[in-house]
């Protein structure tokens, strides 16, 4: 008797802690994709605050960064998740390339650096997460070896992913040639800096998650 007793409140203790449980949902993708900004979209309308800054010039965010207990409502669902904003993950960092920014020879080195280092926390960071927004320019063709990249260390750890293509508001996006370049994942199509079907994106997260 008192087993079965102890057996029943071990059940509803590990529901209760399960329930409790904050979802990790992080946001990876190659360098002035969008992350930041969707990031930053996320935050002002659930939080009515930015995550980070963003720039024209790549591996801006070189730091993962974290926002704790988002809560996201679509109709009468909630979903609450940390949100992990990620450094852009390139096969190839240069400071030469920032030299052609117009920064200087020391900061330019600096900061190739730091993304080295974000890029290596990126990936590390993958064992902690949940759920991966993958966030892709849709003006540039996804066949690239930091895209395949991307995916393939996500099929290895079979985390559920959602495909973001961003900057739909451009001419160039082409959504298709993200779904034949990705045809295993859901690809949604979006504007973070204009908030462009940001409401189906929020959808699209509940039944990921789910």
């Amino acid at each position: 008797m008192l087993k079965g007793i102890k057996a029943v409140f071990g059940k509803l203790l590990k529901r209760m802690f399960k329930k409790k449980k904050q979802v990790k949902l992080g946001l990876y993708g190659p360098p002035n994709g969008g992350k930041t900004t969707l990031a930053n979209k996320i935050c002002q309308d659930w939080l009515g605050e930015d995550m980070g800054s963003v720039s024209n010039i790549a591996h801006e965010t070189r730091e993962v960064s974290i926002k704790e207990s988002i809560t996201i409502k679509s109709g009468n669902k909630e979903l609450s998740f940390n949100l992990v904003d990620t450094p852009g993950i390139a096969t190839k960092i240069d400071y030469e390339d920032f030299l052609k920014s117009g920064m200087k020879a020391k900061e330019a080195k600096q900061r190739a650096k730091e993304a080295t280092k974000g890029v290596i926390d990126s990936i590390k960071w993958l064992d902690d997460m949940d759920t991966v927004i993958v966030v892709l320019d849709a003006t540039i063709d996804p066949y690239t070896q930091v895209n395949i990249t991307i995916i393939g260390n996500l099929q290895a750890r079979k985390i559920p992913v959602l495909i973001v293509g961003n900057k739909i508001d451009k001419k160039k996006a082409n959504l298709k040639k993200l779904e034949a370049a990705f045809p295993q994942y859901k690809v949604i199509g979006i504007s973070a800096k204009f908030g462009k079907n940001t409401d189906e994106f929020y959808k699209e997260l509940f039944n990921l998650v789910d």
